[in-house]
């Protein structure tokens, strides 16, 4: 008897996966054409609050796998990426590994939902959402100290490289709380209608 293996990924999961890859490139450019939205030259962006709530809803796998879309179209040459820039170059600059950390904290926020096996509660959404946050930042903020200081020969001490971050640490709060109290209802209702089965990403 011949048996028909399951599609790794179904066309409602390459819909989700998509949707959190354009989501990413509207909030990355979402005030980039707002002055007073900007700090020292660079845009507030929702790129953090979009990675996060893209590793609540779809779990580890998809979540991770939206953010490589997202980059590898922004590599492909799409202006996705902050500012409506485009190409490799974004990537080795000193902002590039918040780009990269994109992809860990969809897959870090998505694994603690993942842990509570299928009933997580807000509680567990808001800790997933910070633990992405922290990816986000540990992530992007370090490599930024060693572009600036390695390659792009601008000397700034580790420190002040936080205190930069500093800058925009209470919006991307603000926006993971939120992320962390929405997500409960919506991966329910996603989750009710059996168009993805979260609980079974873990891998």
């Amino acid at each position: 008897m011949t048996t028909i293996s399951k599609p790794r990924i179904r066309a409602i999961e390459v819909t989700y996966v998509g949707m959190f890859a354009a989501l990413m490139a509207i909030g990355a450019n979402i005030t980039s054409m707002v002055p007073f939205l900007q700090v020292a030259g660079v845009p507030l962006t929702m790129q953090t609050f979009f990675a996060v709530l893209a590793g609540l809803l779809l779990g580890s796998r998809l979540g991770a796998i939206s953010m490589i879309v997202y980059m590898l179209i922004g590599i492909a040459g799409a202006p996705v990426f902050s500012g409506f820039e485009a190409g490799i170059a974004p990537i080795i600059g000193s902002t590039g590994g918040f780009i990269l950390s994109f992809i860990a904290t969809a897959y870090f926020a998505g694994k603690v939902v993942e842990h509570a096996k299928g009933n997580p509660t807000l509680q567990t959404f808001i800790f997933a959402a910070f633990v992405g946050l922290f990816m986000n930042y540990f992530i992007g903020t370090n490599y930024m100290y060693f572009a600036l200081n390695f390659w792009l020969e601008v000397k700034m001490s580790y420190g002040a490289a936080w205190a930069v971050m500093a800058w925009f640490i209470v919006k991307d709060l603000a926006f993971t709380i939120f992320a962390g109290i929405i997500s409960p209802r919506i991966y329910r209702t996603v989750t009710k209608n059996a168009a993805i089965d979260l609980s079974t990403k873990a891998s």
